[in-house]
C-alpha cells in the first residue's frame, strides 16, 4: 500500500546501544509492509511455551510428584541463581512482585507517616506498597526520555520525613542510580530498585557495570506471566547484599518467625510456591537470549519508525543495557493510533493511562492536575508495541505497517 511506511522526523529517540553491540549491523532493513491483513498479539505465551514445552511440563511434574509444594529445596535453587544472576549475596523469594516491596518497607522498621518518594508513572504496586506498609507516598516527576524518576525532582521532594525512594526501572530500562544513590547516601536515605520490569538489565555507574537489584538496600523482582522471566502464576523475590534485612524479610514471610508457632515479628504469608520455582528455574537459562531477541526487534523497530513525525520511539541512554519489558513509544493523536491498531488485531496497551497522583485512592494526598507535567503528558502519550522474542519478521512488518497507515494522510 503506497504511503504505508510514510511516518518521519519529529526528533525521534533513536536507541543507543552497548559499544560490544550495535544492533544496526545485525537487525535487517525493514521489509515491505504486507499485503493482507495479519493480528499480532501484544505477547505471545503459546508461542514461548511451545519453545519448551517439555522441560516446562517435567519441572511442574517434578515438583508433583514430590507433593512439597511450599518453600523447600527448589525454592532455594532458585533463589541463589537469581542472587548470582543479580550479583549480590541474598535472594528471598515471596509471593508476588508487591509483596516484595511491601515486605521490604516493613524490614526497614520506618514509622508511620513517614514519607516515601515514588514516581507517579508507573504501575499502582509501587505507591500501594508504600501506603499499605503505613507510609506516605510522595511524588516526583519523572524524566521525559527514559520515563524513570528524575534525580533533580527528588531531590525537591525532599522533607524531613524522608526515609527512602523508590526507583523503577520502568519499562526494561534502570533509573539513573548513580545520582539517586548519591542523593539517597547524602540524606541518610534508604534506596530501594523496583525491578519488576527489569530483570537482566545492567547499568554502568562509575565505570562499573552493575545489574538492576544490585544497588540499593534491596532490589523487588516480579515474576508475573507477562514479565521477561514469568511464571505460571504470580511470584516476587527480593534481592540484598544485607544479612540483617534478609534475616527480616525470610521471617517476615513466614508469618514473622523462624521456627513454626514462634513468631519474633507480625509477619504475613507471602511464599513463592515450589511450582512456580521449578518453572521458572526452568525458563532462567532461556532469559539471556530472550532478551537479546527483545532488544533486535526494538532495533528493527527503531529503524523502521525513525523517520516517524508522529511516533517518537524509546531512548536508551548509552550507560544502560535496556532489556525491553516494554517497546513504548510516544505518539501523537494516540487513542486514535489505539483504536485503529484495535480494529486490525494489533496488540497494544496503554501503560498508564492516569498518573498515580491523579489516582482516587490518593486524592487525600492533595495532588492536583499539573503538579506532575512529565507525568502527565506520558500518561497521554505513550503505547506500547508487541517486542515478545518470538515475535516475526512478518509480525514486526504488519505492526509498523498499520503505525504507519494513520498517519500517511497528515
Amino acid at each position: 500500500m503506497a504511503g504505508r511506511n510514510k511516518i518521519a522526523d519529529m526528533s525521534p529517540h533513536r536507541v543507543s546501544l552497548w559499544p560490544r553491540q550495535n544492533l544496526s549491523k545485525s537487525v535487517p532493513s525493514p521489509s515491505p509492509s504486507p499485503t493482507k491483513e495479519m493480528p499480532v498479539p501484544l505477547l505471545d505465551l503459546q508461542a514461548q511455551y511451545a519453545t519448551m514445552q517439555s522441560e516446562l511440563d517435567e519441572a511442574v511434574l517434578g515438583v508433583v510428584r514430590s507433593q512439597r509444594f511450599i518453600l523447600g529445596e527448589v525454592v532455594e535453587r532458585f533463589e541463589a541463581e537469581v542472587a548470582r544472576l543479580v550479583g549480590v549475596k541474598h535472594a528471598v523469594a515471596c509471593a508476588s512482585g508487591t509483596d516484595a516491596i511491601l515486605l521490604v518497607l516493613r524490614a526497614l522498621a520506618l514509622e508511620p507517616g513517614d514519607e516515601v518518594i515514588v514516581p507517579p508513572f508507573t504501575f499502582f504496586a509501587t505507591a500501594g506498597a508504600v501506603w499499605n506498609a503505613g507510609l506516605r507516598p510522595v511524588f516526583a516527576d519523572i524524566e521525559p526520555d527514559t520515563f524513570n524518576l528524575n534525580a533533580d525532582a527528588v531531590a525537591a521532594a525532599l522533607t524531613d520525613r524522608t526515609r527512602a525512594v523508590v526507583a523503577v526501572h520502568l519499562f526494561g530500562q534502570m533509573a539513573d542510580l548513580g545520582a539517586l544513590r548519591r542523593l539517597a547516601h547524602e540524606h541518610g536515605l534508604a534506596l530501594i530498585e523496583d525491578a519488576a520490569q527489569a530483570i537482566g538489565a545492567r547499568q554502568r555507574i562509575e565505570g562499573k557495570e552493575t545489574n538492576a537489584g544490585a544497588v540499593g538496600a534491596a532490589g523487588c523482582f516480579s515474576f508475573f506471566p507477562s514479565k521477561n522471566l514469568g511464571g505460571f502464576g504470580d511470584g516476587g523475590l527480593v534481592t540484598t547484599r544485607d544479612d540483617r534485612l534478609a534475616a527480616v524479610l525470610r521471617k517476615l514471610r513466614v508469618h514473622g518467625g523462624q521456627q513454626m508457632y514462634h513468631h519474633e515479628l507480625v509477619g504475613t504469608n507471602s511464599r513463592l510456591d515450589a511450582l512456580q520455582a521449578a518453572v521458572l528455574l526452568a525458563k532462567l537459562p532461556r532469559l539471556a537470549g530472550w532478551t537479546e531477541a527483545r532488544r533486535r526487534n526494538a532495533g528493527w523497530y527503531d529503524r523502521a519508525l525513525a523517520p516517524a513525525p508522529h511516533v517518537r520511539t524509546p531512548t536508551s541512554r548509552s550507560e544502560n543495557y535496556h532489556v525491553y519489558h516494554q517497546y513504548t513509544v510516544r505518539a501523537q493523536r494516540r487513542d486514535r493510533l489505539k483504536a485503529h491498531l484495535d480494529r486490525h488485531g494489533i496488540g497494544n496497551a496503554i501503560y498508564y493511562p492516569v498518573p498515580l497522583h491523579l489516582q482516587e485512592c490518593f486524592a487525600s494526598l492533595g495532588y492536583r492536575r499539573g503538579d506532575f507535567p512529565e507525568s502527565e503528558r506520558a500518561a497521554g502519550e505513550v503505547l506500547s508495541l508487541p517486542v515478545y522474542p518470538e515475535l516475526t519478521d512478518a509480525q514486526r512488518g504488519e505492526v509498523v505497517g498499520r503505525v504507519s497507515e494513520v498517519y500517511e494522510r497528515d
